[in-house]
């Protein structure tokens, strides 16, 4: 038992005792209430001090658990976006930056990036494997507005081969990515609709 549910017990008990003794002595009832008042208020500023607070936890917890995602890619939504989902050949606009063997904070290397000043969104036509795997099936489910971060496991990415030099063979690929903007969705024509059909995401 801690000290301070040591101190409850006590006060708890030093509560009953005084409202027995008050009710026995022949004084006013004024003086009886504003003892027991008193006395009340003692013990509950020590139950408050000897309960934790209902936030506590969350003044240490971590930032928001990783979801896991379509085919293994696990992510955690930092910001909100609003509107429409982009549908499979619409274009939309992306700032990211991507780290091997962890995120920034975790110690990881960070291998591209196109945020910061001079930085400008890169335009990508999502759907159609003109990025990684793991970049369309996460580009398909985020609004415009959304930032996320994203694990792409090595399957989803750049595979047994890796790619530049940059990125080892079967690494996994740390993202932290917002959808800008889109474009609004093209006419397809009946060959490129057919081709959507034919080749799923």
């Amino acid at each position: 038992m801690t000290t301070l549910q040591v101190l409850a017990v006590i006060c708890s008990t030093f509560l009953v005792l005084t409202a027995n003794a008050l009710s026995n002595h022949q004084q006013g009832f004024d003086r009886r209430q504003a003892l027991a008042q008193a006395t009340a208020a003692s013990c509950a500023t020590i139950g408050i001090l000897a309960t934790p607070p209902a936030f506590a936890e969350d003044a240490t917890s971590t930032p928001a658990a990783f979801q896991e995602g379509p085919g293994g890619i696990k992510y955690s939504i930092l910001k909100e976006g609003a509107g429409e989902k982009p549908l499979r050949a619409q274009k939309v606009y992306t700032k990211y930056t991507l780290w091997t063997g962890g995120f920034g904070e975790d110690g990881g290397k960070q291998i591209d990036s196109n945020t910061g000043f001079m930085g400008r969104p890169l335009g990508v036509i999502v759907g159609v494997g003109q990025v990684i795997k793991g970049w369309d099936m996460t580009l398909l489910e985020m609004k415009e507005g959304e930032s996320r971060r994203i694990i792409v496991p090595s399957d989803l990415g750049y595979g047994d081969k890796g790619a530049g030099g940059s990125i080892p063979p079967k690494a996994t690929l740390y993202f932290e990515m917002e959808v800008t903007s889109m474009d609004p969705l093209p006419n397809l024509n009946d060959e490129q609709k057919k081709w959507l059909e034919e080749h799923p995401v």
